[in-house]
C-alpha cells in the first residue's frame, strides 16, 4: 500500500493510464509496471530511478481511484483493466518494450500479454513477481474482511510503513482501493489457453506467506518461451528490499532481449 498523497514531477500520458517518471523517448526499451494490491504507479519510483541508465524507461500503470486519479471510479475485474489500459499502452509502445507486475498486478501483466500475444506488438520479455501462476487453485476473500480484520492483514504482509497503518485518516481513505483491488484479484478465474511465447521471468520471496517457490515455478505452465525463476530472501515485499537486484535481473534479461 502507497501513501495517497498526490504524485508530483512524473509526466502522465495522455488517457491517463501511464507515468514517466524519467520520460526517455530515445530509450532502448520501455518497462510497464503494473503495481500490487491498493498500489500506485509511484511503487516504481525506485525501478524508474535504477534503470534509467541502462537505458529502459519504466513507464508504471496508474490504475484508477487513487493518487491523481482518486476521483475516478474503480474498475471491477482484471480483464476491464486489461481492456481499458491497452490502448495507451500500444500508444506508448511501439518499440521494444516488456512488462512488469507485482501481485495483483502479475496477473494483470499476464493477461496483458495474452491481449498481446500474436498481434505484431509482443512484448520483449515479461516479469512476474509475488503471484501463484494461474493454474494453482486458489481463493481470494480478503475483500471480504472487516476493516480491522484487512488491515491485520495488510500489516502481515510488510509492505506497508506501521506508521501509515495507524492513521485512521489514511486508512479511510485508501482502504476502498484495497478492498476493490482484493476483490478484483478474488473474481479473477484462469481461462485455458495457448502457452505465452515471450520469454518469462518469475520471481518470488522466499518467505512469502501467498507464494510458495513451487507456486511460483508453475508459471512455468504457461510460458512456451524461455523460463526463469528467482527466489530472494524476503516475504511478499521483498522487492522493496530488493530493488538493486530485482533490477539488476531486468537489466541483463532486457539485454538478452534487443
Amino acid at each position: 500500500m502507497t501513501s495517497p498523497a498526490t504524485t508530483r514531477g512524473p509526466a502522465a500520458t495522455p488517457g491517463g493510464w501511464l507515468r514517466r517518471y524519467r520520460p526517455d523517448d530515445d530509450a532502448a526499451v520501455r518497462l510497464v509496471c503494473f503495481p500490487h494490491a491498493g498500489g500506485s504507479a509511484s511503487a516504481y519510483l525506485g525501478f524508474a530511478a535504477a534503470l534509467a541508465p541502462a537505458g529502459v524507461e519504466v513507464l508504471a500503470v496508474q490504475y484508477p481511484g487513487r493518487q491523481d486519479r482518486r476521483g475516478e471510479p474503480f474498475l471491477g475485474t482484471v480483464e476491464e483493466l486489461v481492456e481499458a489500459v491497452l490502448p495507451e499502452l500500444r500508444r506508448f509502445t511501439r518499440g521494444p518494450f516488456a512488462l512488469f507486475g507485482h501481485s495483483l498486478g502479475a496477473t494483470v501483466a499476464f493477461e496483458t500479454a495474452r491481449r498481446l500475444a500474436g498481434s505484431g506488438q509482443d512484448p520483449l520479455h515479461l516479469f512476474l513477481s509475488g503471484r501463484r501462476a494461474p493454474v494453482v487453485p486458489r481463493t481470494d476473500t480478503a475483500h471480504l474482511l472487516d476493516d480491522r480484520s484487512l488491515v491485520e492483514r495488510i500489516s502481515r504482509l510488510q509492505g506497508t510503513d506501521p506508521v501509515l497503518l495507524q492513521d485512521e485518516e489514511l486508512l479511510r481513505m485508501v482502504l476502498p482501493a484495497i478492498r476493490n483491488d482484493y476483490a478484483m484479484a478474488g473474481a479473477y478465474r484462469y481461462r485455458p489457453g495457448p502457452p505465452l511465447p515471450v520469454p518469462v521471468t518469475v520471481l518470488t520471496g522466499d518467505a512469502d506467506p501467498n507464494v510458495t517457490p513451487e507456486d511460483a515455478r508453475r508459471w512455468s505452465e504457461v510460458a512456451a518461451g524461455a523460463f526463469a525463476l528467482h527466489v530472494l530472501p524476503g516475504g511478499h515485499f521483498f522487492l522493496n528490499d530488493h530493488t538493486a537486484r530485482v533490477c539488476s535481473l531486468i537489466e541483463e534479461a532486457l539485454g538478452d532481449a534487443h
